[in-house]
């Protein structure tokens, strides 16, 4: 199997075969010597993944050497690049989201329909809304900041000041 793995790598381009070549055949011998006691079906099945793995990279180095660092290929799943920061699951996710925002929507579409077209302002009022939630957001901000700020001042000072082994009711 070594022998094939070794034959497959040189369908990737020259440059990254020189590069890599030698760091893929080390792991690959060790995800095969990690295998090699397994079962038929689960070697067979290692063995197709990782030909399948060198067809698909190589392609898909042939293909961003063709056209440039930002290719576009759909041959495997995403690359993991450092600025890929939330799993994959987010997608879906924001999708659910998505739908749920447009279901709500076209509901407040068919109730607008159904009770006629009032057309009332609201923003004369959101100003004064987001001030007041501004200022409570404040107020709450300050209120906390003087709480931590007065147990900073008496409780974990007192503490800091403590000396072992003396008496306390002194």
């Amino acid at each position: 199997m070594l022998g094939f793995y070794k034959g497959l790598l040189y369908l990737y381009p020259a440059a990254y075969r020189r590069e890599y070549a030698a760091e893929m055949i080390s792991v690959f011998r060790d995800a095969h010597a990690d295998i090699s006691g397994a079962t038929y079906c689960d070697r067979l099945s290692f063995r197709m993944r990782e030909t399948f793995g060198l067809l698909t990279g190589a392609a898909q180095e042939h293909l961003r050497v063709l056209c440039g660092d930002s290719s576009l290929t759909p041959l495997t799943r995403f690359n993991i690049r450092p600025e890929f920061r939330f799993p994959r699951s987010t997608v879906i996710l924001m999708l659910v989201v998505l739908s749920g925002v447009l279901l709500t929507v076209e509901k407040a579409r068919v109730v607008q329909s159904k009770y006629g077209p009032v057309y009332v302002s609201m923003w004369p009022s959101l100003a004064w809304f987001l001030g007041f939630v501004l200022l409570v957001t404040f107020a709450a901000a300050a209120c906390l900041w003087g709480i931590l700020f007065a147990l900073g001042q008496t409780g974990t000072q007192r503490l800091a000041n403590l000396e072992p082994g003396t008496n306390l009711k002194d």
